[in-house]
């Protein structure tokens, strides 16, 4: 449903029109950018803590168009709807999308008056957005005319051999600013403004006169070309861009777990022919499709747009709830209808899905995001260093998202500590990535996105049923613009060691050389147990390698590996700010981690939890004493677990009593026990807020 907000009676920003070393025939309106904001609040701290305007108001004298004009505008951070309107007529609808662009828009014939013209942009929706709209101008000429004043004619090449290859082509000016092209989508091509999705790396490019940064790509894997244009009217000039493979990523295939289309999703703007573009564009090589309770095949459309070649497809859905959260589900057979997703409760909706796919992948979706009241690892409900949730219910899900990259976290490691709270409480959960797009441009297709160990040699026929399996086991990366591997005693993420003596964790971080990575760091059972800074983290490749020795742990526990790094504010990979900010304040971060390598230190043969050993001591403790003592001989996820423990016996005492214990406890328990009494105290503050 679409909510108006009222704009009568509150602040305009009134501006008479400026100047420019410009054509006569230009008039320009304003030459400065302007902040707007649609709602009271304030969206985020790199603006002004108030702001002059709900809507920009631009006064300024003209001459009566005969026939068409040019509105060219610049305008960033639009997260809601805005409208542009002429003298009180809609001309445009700006595209949603936070990054910054310049647009072109057609001026009707007698849309503009002789003398005093007004020019308004004004929020349709209804949420607080922080926006910067300016520089703008009236071009005397047609938008068809403006935008096809030059042409480029571009190739994309993959070396070694010069081959042609799906890509991502991003226009952009000399300052980074995304500028609209005369391109149009077709089955060539998926375009929006400054950026074009070619189906073969070649295309022409119509452009208005001026000087371009060009940039091609292929997705997280590959380098960025760059070419610099200075085009006057009637110029027609050839670029010949090449881009070769910077990440190594042999055995290990490129999988999306979370994409849509705005065509059966209803929002976002991604055709189903453009999204098979963007898919081949950046080097997904397993797309789930996963449409909202609905089954949408990709695979027919890559045939028939040509790319079927460079990725395999896996049908999926989201089956998304009214109030229980969103999860992805695949790999689903062609014929079987949507999933009841109406279910009460996880147990059976978790019965719903296992009735209709038998043993599917079952991804739990941006899991501390609030869907209709509802935020399934949320404080109120969920205590995230145990992995306990406070109802009870039992997750109805074989993996989460530790990264999404459409719905970034404001901590971006808040997923990441909430799954391996989850291995620590014993469950089976397997850690992906995913971009979770609905659009073309304004989140990039597998920009989150999971590897999964399988034969990647052929992107066109990849044995679903192995890499299925391997999600299954925990054999995968997660990589947010970067990948941090794994390797204890040859084994990798999803696999089991019997170490007879100490551990030597071998890690490796990749990236392509236009990310950097800042940080190492390994965790044990969830605590970071050794950090290190990453001095050449620019390089393309290999950024980082290094072997860690860890003494043989007491028991078993699980390893984990996560890399950082800045954020990407370049015009051809922008990470994006978060969909459901936590603060007004935000540090863009790029994110690897690893897959968990589970340790059987006590040599059993079977992995055993942190929550086993502590329902075990608190089962055999005679006292709190005795158990304080027992927790010695563990690390502090078992003790964490333990008192988890000692609140569902007896809820009313367990405070008193995990105090009691801290008195005598050793500091590593008494961390865990802290940890644990801090979050229960967060999750007791979160529920009286939520009520």
């Amino acid at each position: 449903m679409r909510h108006q907000c009222t704009c009568v009676g509150v602040a305009v920003l009134l501006l008479t029109a400026g100047s420019a070393d410009v054509p006569a025939a230009d008039l320009v309106v304003s030459d400065r950018m302007h902040h707007v904001r649609s709602q009271g609040h304030r969206e985020w701290a790199e603006f002004p803590e108030t702001a002059g305007a709900r809507a920009l108001v631009l006064p300024f004298e003209a001459k009566a168009n005969e026939s068409e004009s040019t509105l060219r505008l610049r305008h960033r951070d639009l997260k809601q709807p805005w409208r542009v309107l002429l003298n009180g007529k809609e001309i445009a609808r700006l595209p949603l999308d936070e990054a910054d662009m310049i647009t072109y828009w057609p001026v009707p014939p007698g849309t503009l008056r002789d003398g005093r013209n007004e020019l308004r942009i004004d929020c349709t929706g209804s949420g607080s957005d922080d926006v910067a709209i300016g520089e703008v101008t009236l071009i005397d000429r047609s938008a068809e005319e403006v935008l096809t004043e030059a042409t480029v004619d571009l190739s994309v090449t993959e070396e070694p051999g010069g081959r042609a290859t799906p890509s991502r082509i991003t226009v952009a000016n000399e300052s980074g600013t995304l500028v609209a092209t005369g391109n149009v989508s077709g089955p060539e091509q998926a375009v929006r403004p400054g950026v074009v999705y070619s189906r073969t790396g070649a295309v022409r490019l119509t452009l208005a006169a001026g000087r371009y940064v060009i940039y091609a790509g292929r997705g997280f894997e590959y380098s960025v070309a760059r070419t610099q244009v200075d085009l006057a009217r009637g110029s027609r000039v050839a670029r010949r861009l090449s881009i070769r493979r910077e990440v190594d990523t042999a055995g290990w295939a490129a999988m999306d777990t979370h994409l849509h289309t705005g065509t059966f999703a209803r929002h976002g703007d991604a055709g189903i022919g453009e999204r098979v573009l963007t898919i081949a564009g950046e080097g997904v090589e397993l797309p789930v499709s996963a449409e909202h309770n609905r089954l949408v095949d990709f695979d027919g459309e890559a045939r028939h747009a040509g790319v079927r070649e460079h990725f395999t497809p896996i049908l999926g859905s989201e089956v998304t709830t009214p109030s229980l959260g969103h999860f992805n589900v695949f790999q689903i057979p062609v014929d079987h209808p949507a999933i009841d997703h109406r279910a009460p409760d996880w147990g059976r909706l978790g019965d719903a899905i296992t009735r209709l796919t038998g043993a599917p992948i079952v991804v739990l979706n941006h899991g501390r995001d609030n869907h209709g009241g509802f935020r399934p690892l949320g404080p109120a409900r969920h205590i995230g260093i145990a992995g306990e949730d406070l109802a009870g219910w039992s997750l109805p899900a074989n993996a989460m998202e530790v990264v999404n990259s459409g719905a970034v976290m404001s901590d971006g490691l808040a997923l990441p500590r909430d799954w391996m709270g989850m291995l620590n409480r014993g469950m089976t959960i397997t850690a992906v990535g995913s971009s979770d797009s609905h659009d073309v441009a304004r989140y990039i297709v597998g920009q989150g996105r999971t590897y999964v160990r399988c034969d990647d040699r052929d992107a066109g026929r990849i044995d679903l049923s192995h890499a299925m399996e391997s999600v299954r086991r925990g054999r995968t990366m997660v990589s947010y613009g970067l990948l941090a591997e794994l390797d204890v005693a040859g084994k990798g993420p999803g696999d089991s060691t019997t170490p007879k003596d100490a551990l030597d964790i071998h890690i490796r971080v990749q990236g392509p050389g236009w990310t950097r990575a800042k940080r190492v760091a390994l965790y044990v059972n969830g605590t970071m147990v050794r950090e290190e800074t990453i001095n050449n983290g620019a390089d393309a490749g290999v950024k980082w390698q290094g072997t860690w020795r860890l003494p043989k742990p007491r028991h078993d526990v699980h390893l984990v590996a996560i890399a950082t790094g800045p954020g990407i504010t370049a015009p051809y990979w922008r990470t994006a700010k978060p969909y459901q900010p936590t603060s007004i304040a935000f540090v863009p971060y790029v994110l690897g981690m690893s897959g968990a390598v589970f340790v059987d230190a006590d040599g059993n043969g079977r992995f055993e939890s942190a929550y086993e050993y502590a329902r075990r001591e608190v089962s055999a403790a005679s006292d709190f004493r005795d158990l304080v003592t027992r927790l010695g001989r563990y690390d502090g996820a078992v003790a964490v677990q333990a008192a988890s423990l000692l609140r569902l016996q007896a809820p009313a005492a367990f405070e008193e009593k995990v105090r009691s214990m801290l008195r005598v406890a050793r500091p590593h328990v008494a961390s865990g026990l802290t940890a644990y009494l801090n979050a229960w105290q967060e999750s007791q503050r979160a529920s009286r807020a939520a009520h």
